[in-house]
C-alpha cells in the first residue's frame, strides 16, 4: 500500500515487549511519501535496566534508514522513553530528521500538530517516579500477554486478545486518565490555529472529533499494532495491522470492519 503520509508511535525498541515481527512486516508492505515517528521509538528506559537489542530490533532501524535513502521523508519525534533525543531537535541523523514536534498541513490544507503527546501528561510531567511505575506494572501484562499469545498459537487459536487492553479499560481510574488526556491536550490546542493534532504516549489508538477538533492517536507496537495514515485525497485512516501468513495475500493489513471501525467511513476527508 502506498500513501502520503504514515504516522507510528510507541514502538519501543530495545525492550522485550516490542513486536517487532509485526512492525517489520508493517513496514515491507507499506510506503508513505512522508513517514513519523511519533515518540517513543527506542525504549532507553527500559535499556537502562536491561540491555536487549534483538536482530529484528536493529533491522527496524535499518528499515527504516533504507525508506529514507530511498526519498521517503522521515521525522522523529521524541518521546518520554527516549527523551534524550530531544536534545537534537532539528538534527539530521542518517536523512532522519530530529524534531521535538511538527506542523503536518494535509491534502486538503489542515493543519495538525505532530506531537509525542507525554507534555500534555500530568503524571508523565511532574511526577515521573508515579509513570515510572505504571511502566513497569503496564511492561507486566504485557510479558504476561506474549506467553498467552504463544499458548493460543500452539493451540491454533486465532484471537486478538490482550491482557494489558482488558485490565486497562476495566479499571475506572484509566479509563479516566484516557478521557482526562484527551480533554486535556485538545483544550490546550484548540485555540492555536490547528484543525487537530496526532500524537501517541498512552498507547490507545483513536481518531476522535472533539468540538470540531481532531484528536488522533497513533497507538502503538506493543500491544494492538496500530498506525495512522493519509491516503492521497487527505483521509485520515486507523489500521490495525496483523502479520500476514503468506507473502501473496494482499488483505494482509486491515482486519475486517466487525472488528475495527471503520474511520475513514466515519470521519471522511478531512478537508
Amino acid at each position: 500500500m502506498n500513501y502520503r503520509t504514515i504516522w507510528i508511535s510507541d514502538l519501543h525498541l530495545g525492550s522485550t515487549q516490542c513486536q517487532a515481527d509485526v512492525l517489520l512486516d508493517f513496514l515491507k508492505y507499506n510506503d508513505s511519501e512522508k513517514l513519523y515517528l511519533v515518540g517513543d521509538i527506542i525504549d532507553f528506559w527500559s535499556l537502562s535496566k536491561k540491555m536487549y537489542w534483538p536482530r529484528d530490533h536493529n533491522t527496524v532501524i535499518q528499515k527504516v534508514l533504507r525508506k529514507a535513502r530511498h526519498g521517503t521523508q522521515v521525522i522523529y519525534i521524541p518521546g518520554n522513553h527516549d527523551e534524550n533525543v530531544r536534545e537534537y531537535d532539528q538534527y539530521v541523523f542518517g536523512d532522519i530528521t530530529v524534531k521535538n514536534s511538527d506542523v503536518h498541513t494535509t491534502f486538503g490544507g489542515k493543519q495538525f500538530l505532530v506531537v509525542h503527546g507525554d507534555e500534555y501528561d500530568t503524571i508523565a510531567k511532574c511526577h515521573r517516579w508515579i509513570a515510572k511505575l505504571g511502566s513497569e506494572g503496564y511492561d507486566f501484562l504485557i510479558w504476561i500477554n506474549r506467553f498467552l499469545r504463544v499458548i493460543r498459537r500452539w493451540l491454533g487459536w486465532q484471537s486478538n486478545f490482550s491482557l494489558a487492553a482488558f485490565v486497562k479499560f476495566k479499571v475506572k481510574n484509566v479509563v479516566q486518565f484516557i478521557s482526562d488526556y484527551e480533554v486535556s491536550i485538545v483544550s490546550t490546542l484548540q485555540d492555536q490555529g490547528l484543525d487537530g493534532v496526532i500524537c501517541g504516549h498512552i498507547h490507545h489508538a483513536e481518531i476522535k472529533d472533539i468540538g470540531g477538533f481532531l484528536y488522533v492517536n497513533t497507538g502503538d507496537f506493543v500491544e494492538s499494532c496500530t498506525a495512522i495514515v493519509e491516503h492521497f485525497d487527505g483521509t485520515l485512516e486507523l489500521l490495525k495491522w496483523q502479520k500476514t501468513e503468506s507473502v501473496d495475500d494482499h488483505d494482509l493489513a486491515l482486519i475486517s470492519s466487525t472488528d475495527m471501525p471503520d474511520y475513514s467511513a466515519s470521519f471522511g476527508n478531512v478537508e
